[in-house]
């Protein structure tokens, strides 16, 4: 039998890798060896399925993270509530005791019925709907057997998940229709109660809006007369015009602050509702589209209605006075459909026709 030189090659570099594994072998105990290949088990196992991606990796180091936030967020949700209740509680005292007499004193009547009829009201809806969506359970999906239809099942509570619903980590369950966990609210906005949140981000943006244009030349007073009195030897004001002074320039400086940043979350919201969408269903509706261009094809979200037919769905409006009993005044009326199934058109066409 002859051997051909490349045979005789590849022989010497078997039996050379197999002298180089059993020298190596027996220099590394078996408990070494076990943690070593279970380590490579595990970093290997980051790779192995074909679905994992960078995503699945970032999720995995940081599920620590995650969890600490989530935790944090869970038992700090309280506080949250507190300090909203107590930042408008003191600017409402400072309009009852400081702003109102000087608002009899100084305006016309007629301004003066506007003041009182607009602010109480502003004030009741702030108060309505912040305490609904609070209070209002965000929708939960059913946890026992039944037929109604799911797109996927959970990964944490291994239950059927309906369309749009999806898997809150601080409340610990999954939400239909869930738009974001709101730690102001320590509440999931959900199904139930978006329309009361986006009423109270709302009707609180339209409270510090007006609370600063009203406002404004008695803040400019106020600081000024400050001014004034720390570049003076001897104060010309006493100690009950300072707390006023003091008093105006917190609510000015207050109002004016959350009007921005609140306003800029309700124009925020407002885009997502003309287009049928959460937040959650922002990003993914992205990456969809991004999937399917890469594809040549175009997606269409199924949940956008038209613009003013997602709203008359959002507002729960059946007919044209519901614009006024149920969005310009309190209403405690339930969202249309139950949160569980939803109707698709490709065509979109009034869905409640007014």
């Amino acid at each position: 039998m002859r051997c051909s030189p490349s045979s005789m090659l590849n022989l010497l570099r078997t039996g050379r890798l197999r002298s180089c594994s059993r020298r190596g072998r027996s220099r590394l105990p078996l408990w070494l060896r076990k943690i070593w290949l279970y380590l490579k088990l595990l970093v290997r196992s980051l790779c192995f399925n074909s679905l994992t991606d960078s995503d699945v990796v970032f999720d995995s180091i940081f599920e620590p993270v995650f969890w600490t936030v989530d935790y944090v967020t869970r038992w700090f949700g309280l506080v949250f509530v507190c300090l909203v209740v107590i930042l408008t509680s003191s600017i409402v005292l400072i309009a009852y005791i400081v702003l109102l007499p000087l608002v009899l004193n100084t305006y016309s009547p007629p301004w003066i019925a506007w003041h009182i009829c607009y602010g109480h009201w502003n004030l009741i809806m702030i108060a309505f709907h912040y305490y609904k969506a609070a209070k209002t359970s965000p929708g939960y999906p059913p946890t026992e057997k039944n037929d109604r239809p799911f797109v996927s099942v959970c990964k944490k509570c291994i239950m059927p998940k309906p369309a749009r619903t999806h898997h809150c980590g601080i409340c610990n369950r999954c939400i239909l229709k869930m738009d974001h966990h709101c730690p102001w609210l320590n509440n999931c906005v959900g199904h139930l109660n978006h329309r009361y949140f986006f009423s109270f981000c709302l009707f609180m943006t339209l409270g510090c809006v007006y609370c600063s244009i009203s406002g404004r030349n008695l803040f400019l007073d106020a600081y000024n007369a400050l001014e004034t009195n720390f570049q003076t030897a001897a104060p010309p004001y006493t100690f009950k015009d300072r707390m006023i002074h003091k008093s105006i320039i917190y609510m000015w400086v207050l109002t004016s602050t959350v009007g921005v940043a609140l306003g800029a979350l309700t124009v925020w919201h407002a885009v997502l509702i003309s287009k049928g969408e959460t937040s959650i269903e922002r990003h993914m509706n992205k990456k969809e589209r991004q999937r399917l261009a890469a594809w040549g094809k175009v997606y269409r979200n199924p949940f956008h209605y038209g613009k003013l037919n997602n709203w008359k769905i959002f507002f729960g409006v059946e007919k044209n006075s519901h614009w006024v009993t149920r969005v310009l005044l309190p209403s405690g009326h339930p969202p249309h459909g139950d949160g569980l199934t939803w109707d698709i058109f490709p065509v979109r066409k009034d869905l409640i026709p007014v």
